[in-house]
């Protein structure tokens, strides 16, 4: 059974770069990562051991949740939940060019969950 290590949420925003203005500085964290050239979709911020993502979202998502969970084997979990009716369509497996292994689906409500591992810690 895969072991869950810790969760990412990812926080909506209409507005990455006053986002990151205000989580850098006022907040005091760490811009660790900015996925693409401005205007970036996806950003992550590190403070000491707390980590925060935030994504661009139009105004209809703005009211769901989206979390990143870190666990340790996502083919284990993709084959424990392929049976039970939890994917929709697109829904894959693999590996991504900014070094994790993932999937992702919706609950019921469309909150969005993504399970992942980091593939330059687990070679």
């Amino acid at each position: 059974m895969p072991l869950f290590r810790q969760v990412n949420p990812i926080l909506g925003t209409r507005d990455i770069d006053r986002a990151v203005s205000f989580y850098v500085d006022r907040l005091g964290f760490k811009l660790k990562f900015r996925n693409g050239t401005p205007p970036a979709e996806y950003v992550g911020f590190l403070r000491d051991g707390v980590e925060l993502h935030m994504q661009f979202q139009y105004p209809h998502e703005m009211g769901t949740l989206r979390l990143r969970i870190h666990i340790d084997d996502p083919d284990a979990l993709y084959a424990e939940y392929r049976d039970k009716d939890v994917f929709c369509d697109r829904t894959a497996l693999g590996d991504t060019s900014w070094g994790t292994r993932e999937f992702a689906l919706y609950d019921p409500d469309r909150n969005a969950l993504t399970f992942y591992a980091d593939l330059k810690k687990s070679v």
